[in-house]
C-alpha cells in the first residue's frame, strides 16, 4: 500500500514555487485598472498591442504598464510606436502616482487634455509624433513635478499664452514641428536647459528675456518667421552649447557679444538675411565643432583669427559674398571633416592643403573664382578619409542625454564623401591622384577650363556614384574599360568637351543618354556592326538593337528620342549656367546638423 504521508521535501518545494509565483505578480490598484480600461475603450488598436489589457489584477501582465511595489498604483505608462489611434481620454488624469507618460509615435488625435493637479507626480510627458491638435492649455503648467515635456511633431496651433510658465523643475521643453504662431514665448520656464521651438510659425523678434535664461544649454527656434536682429545680450547665455536660429528672416550682423557663449559646440545661423563681415569674435568659441552661416549676405574675407577654432569639424559658409583667397585660417582647422564655401566670390589658387586635412570627407569649393591648376604632384598627400574608411553616410545625428541636469552631446558625424570644384576658372590637367581615391562617392569638376585626357585607370574608385566633367576642354578618348568598372555609378556627364574616339555599344553607356556625351563632335557612338554615329545622332538612334530580353526599340520611339535629345542639347547650350544647377546638381547637399 502506498505511503500516504506527505514528503517534507516535496512540501517545501511546492511552498517555494508558490512564493516565487506570488513575488512575481503585483496587484494593480482597482481604480487605476478602471482608468486604463477607460483609456483603452476610446482607442483603435490596429496591431492588438493592448491585447493583454483584459482586466487581469496582475499589473505585470499589462503591456507598457509599471506599478508601485508598495501601493499597486501605476507609476509608468509607456506605449510608444504601437500605431494606436483615437483621442486621449481624460481618465489618464485619474492616475495619481503616474510619473512617466510616453505615448509618442502613434496616431493619437483630439486636443491636449488638461492634466489636473491630481497627477501630482508626473515628471516626464512625451506625446510627440502624433496628430494632436488645438492649443497648448496653460493648465499643463500646474503640474509642478514636470521635468520634461515633449509635444513635438503634432498639429498644435495658435499662440502660446504668456501665462504658460512652468516651474523651476522643468528642464526640457520641445514644441517643435507644430503650427504654433504669434510671438515667441519669453518666459516659459526659468530653469530650462533645453528649449526647442523650431519649425512652427512664430513671428516677431527674439525676446531679450530669453537671453536672461543663463542656464539654457540648447536653444533652437529654426524654421519660423522671425525678423529683427540677434539680441546683443546673446552673450549672457554662458552655458549654451547648441544655438540654432536658422531658416528665418533675421537681419543685421552677428553680434560681437556671441563670444560670451564660450561653451558653444554647434552654431547654426544659416538661411537668414545676416550681413556685414564675418566676425572674428567667433574665434573666441574655441570649442566650436559645427558652424553653419550659409545662405546669408556676409561679406569680406575669412578672418585670420578664426584659425583659433581648431575644433571645427563641419563648416558651411556657402552662398554668401565672401571675397579674397582661401587663407591660412582654414588650414588650422585640423579636425575638419566637411567644408563648403560654394557660391561666394573667393579667388586665387586652390591651395594644396585644402585636400590634405586628415579627416575630411566632403569639400565643396564650387561657384567661385578660383583659378590656376588643381594642385597635386607625386608627393601629394590625399586625405585619409577619402581613402575608403568604409563608413556609411547618413546625416549627422545630435543626441541629447539629460543626466544630473546637464546636457551631454553625443553624435555620429557622417556625410557623403566627395569633392566639388565646379563653376570656377581652373585650368591645366586633372591630376592623377584625384582619380585614385577609393572612398570618393562624387566628383564634380564641371564648368572650368581643364584640358588633357581622362585617366584610363579608375579601378580605385569603386564607390563612385556621380562623375561630372562636363563643360571643359578635355580631349582624347573616353576610358571605356575604366568607366564600365564603376559598378555604383548612377550619374555620368562628359558633355561639351573635345573628346573623340568610340563610345562602346554597351548598356552601361547607353543608360547615361541623353546628354552624357553631347557637345563632343569628335565622339563616335557605336551603333551596330556596320559602324558608328556621331554622339548627337546616336542619342536619338536606338539604343535600338539592344539584345537579349529587352528586345528591339521601335523606330518611332527612336525618332521621338532623337527629336527630344536635339532640343535638350539646344536648350542646354543657351542656358548652360542655369541648366547646370537645375538638371545636374553640382554637389550633394551638406548634412543637416
Amino acid at each position: 500500500m502506498a505511503d500516504r504521508n506527505p514528503n517534507p521535501n516535496s512540501l517545501r518545494l511546492q511552498l517555494l514555487l508558490l512564493q516565487l509565483l506570488l513575488s512575481n505578480s503585483l496587484e494593480l490598484h482597482p481604480l487605476d485598472r478602471d482608468s486604463l480600461l477607460d483609456f483603452k475603450s476610446q482607442l483603435s488598436d490596429h496591431t492588438a498591442s493592448l491585447s493583454t489589457w483584459t482586466g487581469d489584477p496582475d499589473c505585470t501582465t499589462w503591456t507598457g504598464v509599471t506599478c508601485s511595489n508598495r501601493t499597486g498604483r501605476v507609476t509608468r505608462l509607456s506605449l510608444p510606436g504601437l500605431s494606436l489611434s483615437g483621442p486621449l481620454h481624460p481618465s489618464l488624469s485619474r492616475l495619481p502616482s503616474l510619473q512617466t507618460l510616453d505615448l509618442s509615435s502613434n496616431n493619437l488625435s483630439g486636443t491636449l487634455p488638461c492634466f489636473n493637479a491630481a497627477v501630482r507626480s508626473l515628471a516626464y510627458l512625451n506625446l510627440s509624433r502624433n496628430s494632436i491638435a488645438g492649443g497648448v492649455p496653460t493648465c499643463i503648467a500646474s503640474l509642478k513635478a514636470l521635468s520634461a515635456v515633449d509635444l513635438s511633431s503634432n498639429g498644435l496651433r495658435y499662440s502660446i499664452s504668456p501665462r504658460l510658465v512652468f516651474s523651476d523643475r522643468l528642464i526640457l521643453l520641445d514644441f517643435s514641428a507644430n503650427s504654433l504662431s504669434g510671438p515667441v514665448p519669453a518666459r516659459v520656464g526659468p530653469g530650462l536647459l533645453f528649449l526647442d521651438l523650431s519649425n512652427n510659425g512664430f513671428s516677431g523678434e527674439i525676446p531679450v528675456e530669453l537671453t536672461e535664461m543663463n542656464g539654457l544649454q540648447s536653444f533652437s527656434i529654426a524654421g519660423n518667421r522671425l525678423t529683427g536682429e540677434i539680441p546683443a545680450t546673446i552673450g549672457n547665455l554662458t552655458s549654451l552649447q547648441s544655438l540654432d536660429l536658422s531658416r528665418n528672416s533675421i537681419s543685421g550682423s552677428i553680434p560681437l557679444s556671441i563670444s560670451g557663449c564660450f561653451q558653444l559646440l554647434r552654431l547654426k545661423l544659416d538661411h537668414n538675411n545676416l550681413s556685414g563681415v564675418l566676425q572674428p569674435g567667433i574665434a573666441a568659441l574655441d570649442g566650436l565643432r559645427f558652424l553653419d552661416l550659409s545662405h546669408n549676405a556676409l561679406a569680406g574675407e575669412i578672418p585670420l583669427p578664426l584659425a583659433g577654432c581648431r575644433s571645427l569639424e563641419s563648416v558651411d559658409l556657402s552662398s554668401n559674398g565672401l571675397t579674397g583667397e582661401l587663407n591660412g585660417a582654414v588650414e588650422k582647422w585640423t579636425e575638419l571633416r566637411e567644408l563648403s564655401v560654394a557660391g561666394n566670390r573667393l579667388s586665387g589658387p586652390v591651395p594644396g592643403w585644402a585636400f590634405s586635412f586628415p579627416s575630411v570627407r566632403s569639400l565643396d569649393l564650387s561657384g567661385n573664382n578660383f583659378s590656376g591648376p588643381i594642385p597635386g604632384d607625386g608627393d601629394f598627400n590625399a586625405s585619409a578619409d577619402f581613402n575608403d574608411r568604409g563608413d556609411p553616410a547618413p546625416v549627422e545625428i545630435l543626441v541629447i542625454d539629460i543626466v544630473d541636469r546637464q546636457l551631454r552631446f553625443n553624435y555620429v558625424f557622417k556625410s557623403t564623401v566627395g569633392i566639388d570644384l565646379s563653376g570656377n576658372l581652373l585650368s591645366g590637367e586633372i591630376p592623377e591622384w584625384l582619380f585614385g581615391l577609393p572612398g570618393l562617392e562624387y566628383l564634380n569638376l564641371s564648368y572650368n577650363a581643364l584640358v588633357g585626357q581622362i585617366p584610363a585607370d579608375l579601378k580605385n574608385m569603386g564607390r563612385l556614384k556621380s562623375l561630372d566633367l562636363s563643360h571643359n576642354s578635355l580631349s582624347g578618348e573616353i576610358p571605356a574599360a575604366g568607366i564600365s568598372g564603376l559598378r555604383e555609378l548612377k550619374s555620368l556627364n562628359l558633355s561639351y568637351n573635345r573628346l573623340s574616339g568610340l563610345v562602346p555599344r554597351e548598356e552601361k553607356f547607353y543608360r547615361f543618354f541623353p546628354g552624357a556625351f553631347a557637345g563632343n563632335p569628335g565622339l563616335c557612338v557605336e551603333y551596330n556592326s556596320e559602324g558608328c554615329r556621331g554622339a548627337a545622332e546616336a542619342e536619338g538612334m536606338a539604343v535600338g538593337a539592344v539584345e537579349g530580353d529587352k528586345g528591339l526599340v521601335s523606330v518611332w520611339a527612336c525618332w521621338i528620342s532623337g527629336v527630344v535629345s536635339f532640343y535638350v542639347s539646344v536648350v542646354a547650350m543657351f542656358l548652360a549656367a542655369p541648366a547646370r544647377n537645375f538638371i545636374l546638381p553640382s554637389s550633394f547637399s551638406m548634412a543637416e546638423m
